[in-house]
């Protein structure tokens, strides 16, 4: 599975960001048709995102929508980072998402990330329409992945049964925002409210084999508070950051890989548990002062994995 520690969310209306999207080192980026795109601009930000990146597509004929797509890829195989493109598509209930994604829906598109999702059969019906969409445009069904956004009442209610409703599912986001509105409870950097709400979006994404993506922290300024935030997330199984300001992903890569510490403990004990236990018959060895079975040695082994993605990952 690709590494998401930071998922960096970018305005479609905003042709300077969108031109800034390569110098972003985000393991994702999210082109925005939704919230950071007002109801009466969501045409114009398809031209001005077509307008403002080079057509990377050969057709003689320039579609504005496909433009969009075509040059999310050139940003994907341009970016420092090498970043995957997303776009985040508007719910079904807005009557948008299919007109979003007979726009976005080309080779080159990693995968769409559905606000505002409320039940299994918004993503089946998105699995649904994507599968159409490829089979018509000549793309390998199964291309393009499907991320949600979890952020009403309903749709952390059925967290686990929309993270299972799709195989094309990777990662599930917990959006504080819109779920403190829908509670109709203020939301703060302590993120006392959400406590409820955040643990289930990250053990529904457990039991279901996805990565569980942390709420955008809204004082960006405010490094210490994101940092700490942060960290309150790892402990609840968060992977990865939905992020909203550049300053963000930085901490976020940091903080989301294992501690080179970690990494160097987890490289030790499954030397000497393979070769002291393992390989002499034992399921229990000693390493620095402390036991070392098997749930040590797998969670060992899950560190060096984890690690092990972000050097291929970097590598590239």
């Amino acid at each position: 599975m690709a590494v998401m520690r930071s998922i960096m969310y970018v305005p479609g209306n905003n042709p300077k960001m969108v031109e800034k999207a390569p110098s972003i080192p985000a393991d994702i980026i999210t082109l925005d048709l939704e919230d950071s795109v007002p109801p009466s601009e969501k045409e114009a930000a398809r031209k001005l995102v077509a307008e403002k990146l080079k057509y990377a597509g050969s057709s003689a004929i320039i579609d504005a929508r496909k433009m969009i797509v075509e040059n999310m890829h050139k940003i994907a195989k341009e970016s420092v980072s090498g970043a995957e493109i997303y776009v985040r598509i508007n719910n079904w209930e807005t009557e948008m998402t299919n007109d979003d994604l007979e726009a976005v829906v080309w080779e080159g598109l990693d995968g769409v990330t559905l606000a505002k999702t409320g039940h299994p059969d918004d993503v089946k019906r998105l699995d649904w329409k994507l599968e159409e969409l490829e089979r018509r445009r000549g793309i390998p069904v199964g291309t393009v992945k499907i991320s949600m956004l979890l952020e009403t009442a309903k749709g952390i209610m059925n967290a686990y049964e929309c993270c299972m409703a799709s195989p094309r599912n990777v990662n599930a986001i917990f959006g504080a925002v819109d779920y403190c509105r829908d509670m109709h409870v203020k939301i703060t950097n302590e993120a006392v409210e959400q406590l409820w709400g955040r643990a289930k979006v990250a053990i529904a994404c457990r039991a279901a084999g996805l990565v569980a993506i942390d709420a955008p922290f809204v004082s960006f300024k405010d490094t210490e508070a994101f940092e700490r935030n942060v960290r309150d997330g790892l402990q609840m199984g968060y992977g990865g950051r939905m992020i909203i300001h550049p300053s963000q992903v930085e901490p976020s890569n940091r903080l989301y890989a294992p501690d080179p510490a970690d990494v160097e403990w987890a490289q030790g004990v499954v030397k000497v548990f393979e070769e002291e236990g393992l390989a002499k018959g034992k399921a229990a060895v000693s390493y620095l002062g402390k036991m070392v079975d098997t749930p040590v040695y797998d969670n060992a082994r899950d560190i060096l994995a984890a690690q092990a993605e972000i050097d291929a990952k970097n590598k590239k």
